[in-house]
């Protein structure tokens, strides 16, 4: 079952929910205005104060330390405390809990916290004290305060002191010093305290009064003075002085400075300093401000908690060793609905930036992120179980000022836009888009981009790098592929303009990196020197392989030798396999050579390219890498000189491989005599040397291509028709033919048919008249002895024998074989031998045996005068034939031929007709093969195909070449 979005399980505080506009200032106390009820609920009102803030340990340590000093127990206390921590850091927070606590009373014994606050000053009641408050920032020395509302003027800090503390009777203590504008000493200062009274004097923005009045001689009385309270109310038993003295460092001069190093090192002296906050207890007092905290992480959020522990434990190796693995869970708890980076990154990257505030700016961003976040949840656009780093709402304009305000660099928002959010065509976005289902729906790339970002601390510091670990920490989360970090991270890397990595570690700032170069150069890049390099890289990848020549981007037929060698074609790029165009423009290709038909159709293979894009894209980013060395290396940094470099091995790898990923077609001539194409899958580099061989191999292994075919293979596909094969025939046909395999050499057939020879398999002969000579069968035979011509041939091995056995009679064949006579009329019968291979031989003694008449040695037959059918048999050793005879008196029926002792020689025959498809085996091996034998038949064909439908013109193309192969005349006529 999915976690549930955190928006599901806590609920942020109202005004939160509803997106009001929140402003710094909401999170900045105003001391003097808590002291005049003009401060909001949260800080005026002290119940509320303690019900949203939670209690730090240190706020624990001065606040307890104050009530025990207050109710004037001096063991374990301080009477002066100087929270001279970074600016915005919770002092003037601080401050005002003491104020609420001082000046309440027992009134506030039941407030939130205030038990622990008691327990731990280890008093019963809290003690109500006279308060004084003293802001810097507020307080006016040359107009003062007072004079026209019934009060005494007062333009000294003592002055307004004293009034705060005592009115009439403690101003009185130091009128003089007022009137004279000189600090009072410990004598004067203790008569101005009220007696039997606490008191509690509270100074803040100490420094910003100090800077103002420096030319009025007042500041070193103000030093005089402090230096004089600090000592009386250590003297004191129930007297505090608590003083924050920054403004923000970044607005001091070299006066405020040296001011500064003297207030602080005087109020250390004589007082103890206190942090207000640390990284430990910065969620929870986050989680009181800006949710509806009940004090417990929900049960949902305990459930969250423990799948994003067991997703880190699973990781742990690939995790930064700082985090607390094996506490995960509490770690997360701790923070929750916050992922811990949330929260710790600014202290641990932000802290020491000169302008950000710890605690305010904190809250400030959180509250602006906890609003948007919410909105953006309850829409749909997001559904994070956890507020995580990567989250950060950078897209939206306010959150987006807001975070580079405590960066302290407006610039940054040029590379924010450009490269994670909020700027059209953004980098990360788009990646995002473009990316797979898993890496899309999880936002990846601008979680990962957004977390650079705050890791790096906008490259405003030296410590901020986001390392790998840091991110996958941060970006992590339950069935996340952790690989796909580093996926994202690696196209970050190659998009984003503002982003540097060097050794593994990102970060984001002002100065554009190599990526903005290169896109500014790859708009400039000649579209013809990208053809040039593109083309120049295609041939590298098809280098030379034996026995296979290449045509270098062929256009038309004739560019493509017609001839029994291997050739591969590589088709330009921009001849797509996806294009119809291409595919007919390589059917023509393999069909024609020019005005003619192509008679080695099985000897071209073409290489053809998937797509272009991606190979023009590759070859322009290669070219304009090099630009950059050429033109603008002077410009770069020595780390971005190296990168450089890297930059351009790497162009010159992905061109490479993009060509390797692009060549995958090959289309050469299939078995029904149509292009087929062979995919070669996604092919790389590393398989082999080069695509040619690529190409070969994969042929190869799908019998495509036969290196050393077998001498049986030629005798399966002997022609009928042919009783000799002349070599030259031979070695074309696997050329020309697409029911052979393809040879990369053709002189593999003298091998073939040297191997045929020597096993008894076929003979090698030459033809001469009446016989064959040289004829060589079953001896052993090298290839380098074959001569592939037109003149020597092969012949199968049942043939072969025909020529070296001794005949042996083993048929009869007796003509006439059926006779009708009359009684007393004398008929010839002749008898011919055949031999063991069907060939006429001489017949030996023939011994006759008849019925119905009598014969004598030579055939001749007197008929009997008794009618009737009667046998006729002829014996010659272990052969006999036998023929019929019919004696009868009535006329005989009609002869075209009678064969008789004194007929005429016959000299030939000549027969004409139509023989339908279905018999041409049969008329040949039943009517021709006996003629065919003694090598005087002739054999004149006229043919006509009218196909349903018409011809095609590669058919008569086809038609032709085949002529052609036989050595025929390739003269057709064709009719409309």
């Amino acid at each position: 079952m999915p976690l549930k979005p955190w928006f599901r399980v806590i609920d942020p505080r109202e005004d939160l929910k509803k997106g009001r506009p929140l402003d710094a200032a909401e999170f900045a106390v105003h001391l003097d205005k808590v002291r005049d009820g003009s401060a909001g609920p949260d800080y005026s009102k002290p119940e509320r104060f303690f019900e949203r803030n939670y209690m730090t340990q240190n706020l624990l340590t001065i606040g307890s330390q104050t009530l025990r000093r207050l109710s004037g127990i001096t063991t374990e206390t301080s009477a002066v405390f100087n929270l001279a921590t970074q600016f915005g850091g919770g002092k003037t927070h601080a401050l005002t809990m003491l104020y609420h606590l001082a000046g309440c009373g027992k009134k506030g014994d039941g407030w939130k916290g205030v038990d622990r606050l008691k327990q731990k000053a280890g008093i019963k009641t809290l003690p109500k004290a006279a308060v004084a408050t003293f802001v810097g920032t507020e307080f006016d020395s040359l107009t003062g305060r007072g004079g026209d509302d019934g009060t005494p003027l007062r333009k000294t800090p003592w002055g307004e002191i004293a009034w705060q503390l005592g009115t009439e009777k403690s101003f009185a203590a130091i009128s003089e010093h007022e009137s004279q504008m000189t600090a009072p000493a410990g004598d004067v200062i203790r008569r101005m305290l009220p007696k039997g009274k606490p008191s509690l004097i509270l100074i803040d923005e100490l420094m910003n009064y100090v800077s103002r009045n420096r030319k009025s001689g007042l500041v070193p009385q103000l030093y005089d003075f402090l230096h004089s309270l600090s000592e009386t109310a250590r003297s004191e038993d129930n007297v505090v002085l608590a003083v924050s003295i920054p403004a923000s460092e970044l607005e001091m001069n070299a006066e405020d400075h040296a001011d500064y190093g003297r207030f602080r090192k005087m109020l250390d002296r004589l007082g103890k300093s206190i942090v207000m906050s640390d990284e430990e207890e910065t969620s929870e007092i986050v989680r009181r401000r800006l949710f509806e905290w009940g004090g417990g992480v929900p049960k949902e959020g305990k459930k969250i908690a423990a799948a994003y522990a067991e997703w880190m434990v699973r990781h742990r190796d690939q995790l930064p060793k700082s985090f607390p693995i094996d506490r995960a869970k509490e770690a997360i708890e701790a923070t929750y609905p916050f992922h811990p980076t949330a929260l710790s990154v600014f202290e641990r990257k932000w802290q020491s930036l000169p302008r950000f505030q710890q605690t305010r700016g904190i809250l400030r961003l959180l509250a602006l992120w906890v609003s948007i976040a919410y909105k953006q949840g309850w829409e749909g656009a997001s559904k994070d179980p956890l507020i995580g780093l990567g989250t950060a709402p950078l897209y939206d304009s306010t959150f987006r000022s807001a975070a580079l305000e405590q960066l302290g660099e407006q610039k940054l928002d040029v590379a924010i836009t450009a490269d994670i959010c909020g700027g059209k065509d953004a980098h990360a976005e788009r990646l995002d888009a473009e990316a797979v289902d898993t890496i899309k729906k999880a936002r990846l790339h601008r979680k990962v981009a957004t977390t650079v970002f705050f890791e790096s601390n906008g490259g405003q510091a030296k410590e901020g790098e986001a390392t790998v670990p840091e991110i996958r920490l941060a970006v992590g989360e339950p069935d996340m592929d952790i690989g796909n970090i580093e996926t994202a991270l690696e196209a970050l890397s190659e998009s984003c303009y503002y982003m540097c990595v060097e050794r593994n570690k990102y970060r984001f700032g002002l100065a554009p990196n190599l990526n903005k170069l290169l896109s500014d150069r790859r708009a400039n890049i000649d579209a013809n020197t990208i053809e040039e390099i593109s083309r120049a890289e295609i041939q590298k990848a098809f280098d030379r392989y034996p026995g296979a020549e290449n045509v270098l981007f062929p256009e038309e037929s004739r560019e493509i030798s017609d001839g029994p060698v291997l050739r591969l074609a590589l088709m330009s790029p921009d001849h797509s396999v996806r294009q119809k165009e291409t595919r007919k423009m390589i059917e023509t290709m393999i069909r024609e050579h020019g005005e003619s038909g192509r008679t080695h159709k099985n000897a071209v293979l073409f290489a053809v390219a998937d797509d272009a894009a991606s190979l023009r894209e590759q070859a322009r980013r290669l070219l304009a890498w090099q630009a950059i060395r050429d033109e603008e290396s002077d410009k770069l940094d020595d780390r971005q000189k190296t990168l450089l470099v890297e930059n351009i091995r790497k162009a010159q790898r992905d061109l490479r491989e993009t060509v390797w990923r692009t060549y995958n077609t090959v289309v050469l001539l299939g078995n029904d005599n149509a292009p087929r194409e062979v995919n070669l899958g996604l092919p790389h580099s590393s398989q082999t040397s080069n695509m040619t061989q690529l190409i070969i191999d994969k042929l190869r292994q799908d019998n495509d291509i036969e290196p050393n075919p077998s001498p049986n293979f030629l005798v399966r596909k002997w022609p009928p028709a042919f009783r000799e094969w002349s070599t030259k025939a031979v070695r074309d046909a696997f050329f020309s033919s697409p029911q052979f395999p393809r040879l990369l050499d053709g002189d593999a057939v003298k091998d073939t048919i040297a191997r045929g020879v020597s096993n008894g398999i076929l003979a090698y002969v030459g033809k001469t008249e009446g016989g064959y000579q040289p004829f060589i069968f079953g001896e052993e035979l090298s290839a380098i002895d074959i001569e592939i011509s037109d003149d020597m041939f092969i012949i199968k091995a049942e043939e072969a024998k025909k020529h070296i056995e001794p005949p042996e009679l083993t048929s009869l064949i007796i003509q006439p074989e059926h006779r009708q006579v009359k009684p007393g009329e004398h008929v010839i019968f002749q008898v011919s031998g055949l031999d063991q291979h069907g060939h006429e031989m001489p017949v030996p003694d023939v011994t006759w045996e008849v019925e119905g008449g009598r014969i004598d040695e030579k055939g001749g037959f007197t008929a009997d005068t008794k009618e009737g059918e009667f046998l006729v048999e002829a014996t010659a050793g272990k052969a006999s034939a036998r023929a019929t005879v019919v004696v009868t008196s009535q006329p005989s029926e009609p002869r075209i031929f009678e064969p008789t002792a004194q007929s005429e020689e016959i000299r030939g025959l000549r027969w004409s007709g139509e023989v339908t498809p279905q018999k041409w085996m049969n008329f040949y091996t039943k009517v021709l093969s006996r003629y065919a034998t003694s090598g005087k038949l002739r054999l004149t064909i006229t043919f006509e195909a009218m196909p349903e439908g018409g011809l095609q013109p590669h058919s008569v193309s086809e038609t032709k070449a085949a002529l052609r192969e036989l050595g025929l005349d390739d003269s057709v006529e064709t009719t409309g």
